[in-house]
């Protein structure tokens, strides 16, 4: 699976931008699929994650409320929509997947990853 993600960019506190990540060379819908980020000199960290179906979604404490992560399996493509950002929020984010529907919040358990698209906040 070849996972492109797409949609940082450069943003005001406050304000909202949509990550896209899309999927080729496998069968999206028997992938879980994961958000995670990662700012400078941090480790990477769990963002959101959402089962194949999807009836489950995980949220880190930090983007609860804020972020919402979804899917179409029709378009092969994972979304995270960030609202209120911080500039906490600043970061390479990153997609991945991992076969099966269960979903799991360690960046371990995930196969295949994409690229990463930098959002940047601004205070």
């Amino acid at each position: 699976v070849q996972l492109q993600a797409s949609g940082g960019g450069l943003v005001q506190a406050g304000g909202f931008l949509r990550l896209s990540c899309a999927a080729s060379g496998g069968t999206f819908s028997g992938y879980s699929m994961g958000w995670f980020r990662q700012a400078p000199g941090k480790e990477r960290e769990f963002v959101a994650a959402i089962s194949r179906r999807p009836d489950t979604i995980y949220y880190a404490d930090s983007v609860k409320g804020r972020f919402t992560i979804s899917r179409d399996n029709a378009k092969n493509t994972v979304y995270l929509q960030m609202t209120s950002l911080k500039p906490e929020d600043a970061a390479v984010y990153y997609c991945a997947a991992k076969p099966g529907s269960i979903v799991i919040i360690t960046s371990a358990s995930y196969y295949y990853w994409g690229q990463g698209t930098l959002v940047t906040v601004s205070s």
